[in-house]
């Protein structure tokens, strides 16, 4: 990434630029200053160093190359934004977001992997993962300068993420706010629980259907806990249909639940624009309302 010094810019040091107008952190300053990555026309410099207009401030990214061969998953994938910056994905579901050894072939990474053609310096980098059983919008990133910036906006309005679930029961309320700390079951377990000890977690819903033994509802995080829509869901008494870990699987959703990551709307991370994409409701989660 680099920056070209305006006439208004002249005067301030190599690392006003990098914090203030090309959004890079602390942490990531310190250590590309340390490795020589940052550089002033092409020559490595200290970050305290006095620019002129018209010099080309620049710092390379240390990328982190996978230590595991990535193998290639031809799988079509419905791709609704794309630029040099990032990806917004589709994900379908049962698919795993990150390779691992319970599945080392066939999750996203891999499908990523397959669609750029298998390029020898493909590195995999999430924004935001999906739980295998959750389909809809998903971030992938790029560049390490994007995956930074991205991560960044997690959790602020410049990220805002909005599910569909179809859960059991009714809620009490149309509308509501749940407050509620979720930590781990213990150690050992995947399993979340609501506990005084966990982290902060707050979920905003709205019931949007309902039938006679489900409901049909819109929910948005406005924290990022493991699990929190499904634990939550859970501690209102509505568990997400098919959730076999705090609800029951139903034979309807093979391998998955009835959780959508539905809208979304980021502010782009380079150039600022506010983009807002849907995925409609999948059709086998339709069906669960009747």
């Amino acid at each position: 990434m680099e920056h070209r010094v305006t006439a208004a810019e002249a005067g301030r040091r190599v690392k006003d630029i990098l914090r203030g107008v090309m959004g890079v952190s602390y942490s990531a300053m310190k250590s590309a200053k340390w490795d020589g990555r940052i550089t002033v026309d092409g020559t490595p410099v200290a970050v305290d160093t006095v620019l002129r207009e018209g010099q080309t401030v620049a710092m390379r990214w240390k990328d982190i190359t996978p230590a595991y061969a990535v193998k290639p998953y031809p799988l079509g994938l419905n791709i609704p934004y794309a630029d040099e910056h990032l990806l917004i994905i589709d994900k379908p579901a049962p698919l795993a977001s990150q390779s691992s050894a319970n599945h080392p072939d066939d999750a996203l990474e891999n499908a990523l992997f397959a669609h750029f053609g298998c390029p020898e310096d493909f590195v995999y980098r999430p924004v935001n993962r999906l739980d295998k059983g959750t389909s809809g919008l998903m971030v992938v990133a790029r560049t390490p300068h994007s995956q930074h910036r991205l991560q960044s906006l997690l959790h602020t309005d410049g990220f805002n993420r909005v599910y569909l679930a179809v859960v059991e029961g009714h809620l009490p309320q149309h509308q509501g706010v749940i407050n509620a700390p979720i930590g781990k079951e213990d150690a050992a377990s995947i399993r979340r629980i609501i506990t005084g000890s966990g982290k902060p977690s707050v979920t905003h819903y709205e019931v949007l259907e309902e039938t006679a033994t489900r409901s049909l509802v819109r929910l948005q995080l406005k924290t990022g806990r493991t699990h929190q829509i499904r634990v939550h869901m859970r501690h209102m008494g509505c568990p997400v249909c098919g959730d076999f870990l705090y609800g029951s699987e139903l034979d309807e959703l093979p391998g998955r639940f009835a959780l959508h990551s539905h809208e979304l709307h980021l502010l782009h991370p380079l150039t600022g624009k506010a983009l807002h994409i849907i995925s409609p409701l999948p059709d086998a989660l339709r069906v669960l309302l009747g």
